[in-house]
Parts: C-alpha cells; structure tokens; sequence
C-alpha cells in the first residue's frame, strides 16, 4: 500500500504550434493527414477494453470531399447498449478502489501521448473529419485537449485536499466518492478536445462512462480511444458505443444504475434529456446530477468609441474561425453607427481577403461545414434573408455543396433587431448586424439581454470606461463567458472556464474545478476520540 500526500506536476497549459512554412510540424501533420485520408479506417465500438463489431455499419467522408470515403464505424444494437452499461457496472468497485494517483497517472500519460507522438495523428483526424484548419485543430484537439486532462487532475487533487476543520475531541473528514452507478457522456462533432474531456474528467473521479460521440466525429474520437488504451486505461472504465442517438439515450436514462449526465450538444437536445429524467426519477437508485453546455446567440456589442478595426477583426476572428460552427461563436452583432461605415468597410477588405477550400491547404482561413444537413439548413438562412424586406445580405451569401459543403462567410444587415437571425442560433458562417443609433446604447444593451433565449458568450468593444462597466453590469445575465474588448470564442482551460446559462446551459464551467465538482458525492465522516457514556448534559444540573 503506497503512502504520502502526492503531489502531480504543476499543470500548465499546452503551447500552440505555429505550422509555419517549413516547420517541422507542418511537414508532421501534411504526412499524417495525407497518409490518413488516402487509406481506409474500421472503427469498431469499444466495450469492456474490446473492439465490438456489429452486423451494421456507417461510411465516413470529409465535410470538404464529401464523396470521398475515409473509413466506416459500426452501429450499436440494444445488446451493445446493455452490455456495455454492464460492464462499466462490473468495473466500477475495482476502478474506483484504485489509488487516485494510480487513477491521474493514465491521465497525465494521456496527454503526454497527445502532446507527443498522437499530436499529429489526432490533429489530421480532426481536420479530415470535422474540416478544421490546422490552427483550429491544434487549438483544439491538440492544445486544449491536453490541457484538459492536465490541469483536470490538478483540480483532482485540490478537490481530495479540501478538508473540514477538526479538534481535539473528533476528526473531521471528507471522502470525496464517485457517484453510484454509472456515468453518460453525450459529446458533439465540433470539438474533439470536448469529446476527449467530458468522458475522462468523470473517469479520473473514479466513475465509470458511457460515451456516446457524435456520428461526425467518430473518426477523431477513435484517435482518442487509441490514446487511452495506451495510457493504460482498465477494461470497461470508458465504454463507447455509437449509432442511434435515440435508442442509446432510451437504453441509459431508463436504466436504475444510471446517475449523471455530462451533455455538449442542442438546447432542444438537453431539454428532451431533462425531461425523460424527470419522468423516470422514480426509477433510479439515486436523484442524476446533470450538466449540460448548449446552444448559443452570442453578440459582439460595439460603442461608438470603439476602434473599427478591432470591431472588424473580432467579428471576422469570432463569427468565421471553423465557419461559425462554435457555440462561442459571434453571430449577432450590435455596431454604432457613427463607426458602422468605417467597420463594414474593413470588414468587407477582411472576408475578401478570406480563401476557402479544404483544410489541407493551409491558406485556406474557411473550409465546410460539417454535413448536408447543416449545409442546407444555413442555405436556408441566407435565402430566406435575400428574400426578405427587413434584411438584407451585405457580404458573402453564396454556398455550394457539389464538392464539399462550402458556405461563403456572409453578413446580414437587419433592419430591425428582432430579425430572425438575431435571435435563432444558425450554427454556421454566417454574422447578422444592427447598426444601432449612437444615442440609444442603453436601450441597445437592453435589447442584447432580451433578444436571445442564450447566455453564453458575448463582448463589448469600447474605448470609455464608463462604457465598459456600464455593458459588465448590465450584461450580467447574457453571458456566462463575457469578453472586454475581444472576439467572444477562445476560451483557455485554467484561464477562462467556459460555459453559460439560460438556454445555453447549466453553467458548470469546463475546465475549472467546479465541474469536476459534480462528479463526486461527498461523504463526511467524524470519529469521536472520547465516546460520551452519559446522556445528560450540563443545563440540565439542578
């Protein structure tokens, strides 16, 4: 039995690569990408430390190359379902027996992996799937996913430090115990670094997972999956099934053992998870914590003493970086218009300055987006909004999907501030703006915080002071990440932990402590050192 207060090595955060011509990176990922793209990739369920095969199968193609087959991952039965709930059930005393140590060591291993000889592999992966850039899958599959596990173990640890206070007469102490049961991890296509997180920071806690990612982002998950085996990973601690969301959801959340739900996806998606808890509460062993991040309208708010060229690159950087398809990303913005010709003039040199195509080209600033779906329901936006007599498409707003789903950056002018895609989230690149009179900016702060159902991110870009802390109050409730004179997206972990509330989410903040904080189910223990042997206390003395 080992013994000692350890201490993990001091997180810090991962350092982005440039991809410079001729750096030694860049030569990595253009030979992992192509070498990955050119051959075929089987992608089998992993169960009980397995690869688990079933009778049916979904082909995998890029967002830019869509007829382009890259590999195929096989659909979960019902009996896929329940044997790996199973066997997360079966892991789970001798999981969360095991030292926490023992536990954060295949974590730290983990990223390590990543940082090192999986940095190009889970990147490429990335790029072909979900059609990032290399930037943006450095940022965040390489980047961001490392720093997660990294600094998600130092929260482990100051959360098993943190301790009652005890005297001479008992000892005080807490046991910070995973939860009963087993664990749902539910992840979406847009960040790998999200589907790595939100299965391995319940795990490290000593619960066992269910993960479920999205079916376009299988491909970079499975890189994930690889990882974990070789850290050392323990038969059926993570399991991952994919296929039928429905039937997988149905499967879990009627189980008796099942007791949290950690949820990156829709609003709509979330409430319908929310509901059948609800309806099933008196099923469960125990009441299921639930964490969710959704959806997002996130604003830019721009005072007229605001320099127009930052407004302009904030809206660029924030609405069209992975071609909106973040739910941090700026899609609504609120421009005074005594600077509103200066940054639309900046704005128009900055989207025609853009090259789209696909990711292995690094001049490419956009590329597609994720499937036809998004495709046609974005299209739809665009046409809608030429269409109509209260906007009207000022740039971009052209789209084609013969190749790749590809949608030019497009900017709405909307001459009303409850324009439609003012307040629908689109999940794509395309950026609405109100051009507001300069002497109503209170009434224009009102009308941020009202408009969306969302509360994710938002900015305000403005010189004065006063300003400044007049949007930081009254923005209050809009946003739960809020952005000072910057783009609203690029959250760091252990910098700015991310999240929101309203529509957007339960607020329980990725990458800080206080998600992790979820995860456990506290036990306090005392122990008396001198037992009482008289019932009586001294009030009663006659």
């Amino acid at each position: 039995m080992s013994t000692g207060f350890f201490k993990v090595p001091k997180a810090k955060n991962e350092i982005v690569k440039s991809y410079k011509p001729g750096s030694p990176e860049r030569k990595e990922v253009t030979e992992a990408y192509n070498k990955m793209i050119n051959n075929f990739t089987e992608i089998p369920m992993f169960i009980n430390g397995n690869d688990v095969k079933s009778e049916k199968k979904n082909s995998i193609s890029p967002p830019h190359d869509h007829q382009k087959v890259v590999g195929e991952y096989y659909i979960a039965e019902p009996n896929h379902i329940d044997e790996a709930i199973q066997t997360a059930l079966n892991a789970k005393n001798k999981w969360e027996n095991m030292s926490w140590e023992n536990r954060s060591a295949i974590f730290l291993k983990a990223a390590e992996l990543i940082a090192g000889p999986y940095r190009s592999k889970i990147n490429a992966a990335t790029m072909i799937a979900q059609s990032k850039t290399v930037h943006q899958a450095e940022i965040d599959s390489a980047c961001e996913l490392i720093d997660f596990l990294r600094f998600n173990v130092e929260y482990v640890t100051q959360i098993y430090s943190n301790q009652p206070a005890s005297d001479n007469d008992a000892w005080n102490r807490v046991e910070y115990r995973p939860l009963e049961g087993f664990v749902y991890a539910v992840t979406p296509f847009n960040f790998t670094a999200i589907a790595g997180n939100l299965p391995t920071c319940m795990a490290m806690l000593g619960n066992v997972v269910l993960w479920k990612p999205s079916s376009t982002q299988i491909y970079s998950a499975k890189v994930i999956i690889d990882v974990l085996k070789e850290a050392g990973i323990p038969d059926g601690v993570i399991n991952v099934v994919y296929g039928n969301a429905s039937l997988i959801t149905k499967k879990v959340l009627s189980h008796k053992e099942f007791s949290g739900l950690h949820f990156t996806g829709s609003t709509s998606v979330f409430n319908s998870f929310w509901k059948t808890i609800g309806d099933n509460i008196a099923n469960y062993n125990t009441y299921p914590k639930i964490v969710g991040e959704t959806g997002g309208k996130d604003f830019i708010i721009a005072h007229e003493s605001a320099d127009p060229k930052q407004v302009a690159t904030a809206i660029t950087r924030g609405a069209f970086e992975f071609q909106g398809q973040k739910c941090s990303a700026a899609s609504r913005g609120y421009i005074s218009e005594s600077i509103w010709d200066e940054v639309k003039k900046l704005l128009v040199e900055d989207l025609e300055s853009i090259s789209m195509g696909s990711p292995e080209n690094f001049e490419n600033f956009v590329t597609s987006v994720i499937d036809e779906k998004s495709f046609d329901k974005i299209a739809n936006y665009i046409d809608t909004a030429e269409a109509s007599n209260d906007a009207e498409v000022i740039i971009g707003g052209n789209y084609n999907k013969t190749k790749g789903y590809f949608i030019e950056p497009t900017v709405i002018l909307a001459k009303a501030p409850d324009y439609t895609t003012m307040k629908e989230e689109i999940f794509g690149p395309v950026m609405t703006i109100y051009v507001y009179d300069d002497s109503k900016f209170d009434e224009t702060l009102s009308l941020v915080d009202k408009t969306s159902e969302y509360a994710l991110t938002g900015a305000i870009l403005a010189k004065d002071r006063y300003i400044v802390e007049k949007a930081t109050k009254a923005l209050k409730n809009a946003a739960g990440n809020f952005y000072i004179n910057d783009k609203p997206t690029g959250a760091v972990v252990g910098k700015q932990p991310f999240g929101g509330a309203r529509g957007s989410g339960t607020n329980d903040k990725a990458g800080s402590m206080l998600n992790l904080l979820r995860w456990v189910s506290p036990r306090l223990i005392k122990e008396t050192f001198v037992t009482p042997t008289d019932y009586r206390y001294p009030f009663l003395e006659k």
